[in-house]
């Protein structure tokens, strides 16, 4: 690995294909807005009864998961290029065990919600940064969501938003760069290596 520029992903809806149903969520656990942030704000025994609903439906995400088109194979060709890849999800530890030995992915770190800061915050970013001795300036921060810019834009990072067939999001300004398939990331990322850090033209 150089080193110098790593590339984080989000999980699902990024790496894998989107398959929570967050409503269903949010109606079974009783709270409207961001599930964690919801979480946060309830007492020990109301945040136990809703972690045991969010595990038991990010299981059952992780046991029927399917990957993005090419996902398996861009996350190794960055590998072989010298990228340090790594995976910031706000889903559970759990969900990751299951569904990356399932598709033989390797990553070079992982910050998951039982990690501490959780996205938007940077701070995952800069963790993940220091763990693989990467430059966050020359780094990138890859989601399909908001919190994913968000999060990759305060560490310093290019940020690549996954929009898959989806319509382009009204927040996509945000982003470095707005793409429908991870396969597209390859060329990015080396036109990134080349051009320098990023800026808010790019």
């Amino acid at each position: 690995m150089t080193g110098e520029s790593a590339v984080i992903l989000d999980f699902d809806g990024t790496i894998t294909k989107p398959y929570l149903d967050f409503d269903a969520i949010r109606s079974q656990i009783g709270v409207e807005g961001t599930i964690l942030e919801a979480m946060a704000r309830m007492d020990e025994k109301g945040r136990r009864r809703a972690d045991v609903i969010l595990l038991e439906h990010e299981r059952d995400a992780a046991e029927n998961a399917t990957l993005q088109d090419g996902a398996a194979e861009v996350l190794a060709e960055l590998r072989r290029r010298g990228h340090p890849v790594a995976i910031l999800t706000r889903n559970s530890r759990m969900t990751l065990g299951i569904v990356l030995p399932k598709f033989g992915i390797i990553v070079d770190a992982i910050r998951t919600r039982e990690d501490g800061a959780i996205k938007p915050s940077p701070e995952p970013v800069l963790s993940i940064c220091r763990e693989v001795g990467a430059d966050p300036c020359r780094s990138w921060m890859v989601g399909d969501y908001l919190f994913d810019v968000i999060s990759g834009t305060q560490a310093g990072t290019r940020t690549a938003l996954m929009v898959g067939d989806a319509p382009v999001p009204e927040y996509a300004d945000q982003a470095d760069h707005v793409i429908r398939r991870l396969g597209e990331l390859l060329s990015l990322v080396d036109a990134g290596i080349r051009s320098g850090p990023a800026s808010s033209t790019e």
